[in-house]
């Protein structure tokens, strides 16, 4: 059976954030990229994960749209699918902070499962300004498995 796309069942209260953040979820697990560059701003930085990474040697994160549609193609392309569970959700200012994993089928029938604290944050016109997700590469590494 396949697993839906997002499975929320955390908070669900409308906010601005938290909207953003689904949208950008259903975007990747579409395969949209073009949707999803649009739903950040010109100046918006990613950070996935936070700190130095083999999809960011330096850690500075990634930058502007060309700097997105890098790590696009870099960490999310790769992926035959991507689903994501957010087991909870916690909205405050203008982010929010979104408990859960992304699972990434890769091609040959494997997949890994990233667990994390992913944080939206958005403007006063809606666009994402920034994502941060708080993961550890060697917890994710450890649930890589063959179908």
């Amino acid at each position: 059976m396949t697993a839906p796309a997002i499975d929320w069942t955390g908070p669900q209260a409308a906010h601005p954030a938290r909207d953003a953040a689904r949208r950008s979820m259903d975007a990747v697990s579409r395969g949209a990229k073009e949707e999803w560059l649009a739903l950040y701003a010109p100046d918006a930085v990613l950070e996935d994960p936070v700190g130095p990474s083999m999809f960011d040697p330096d850690g500075r994160g990634h930058r502007g749209h060309e700097g997105l549609s890098a790590f696009w193609d870099k960490a999310i392309a790769m992926a035959e699918r991507i689903t994501f569970t957010v087991r909870d959700s916690f909205a405050a200012g203008d982010e929010v902070a979104n408990v859960g994993t992304v699972t990434s089928y890769l091609p040959g029938g494997s997949r890994i499962d990233t667990e994390g604290v992913f944080v939206y944050r958005v403007g006063p016109d809606g666009l994402l300004r920034s994502l941060r997700a708080f993961w550890e590469v060697e917890r994710a590494m450890a649930t890589l498995r063959s179908e």
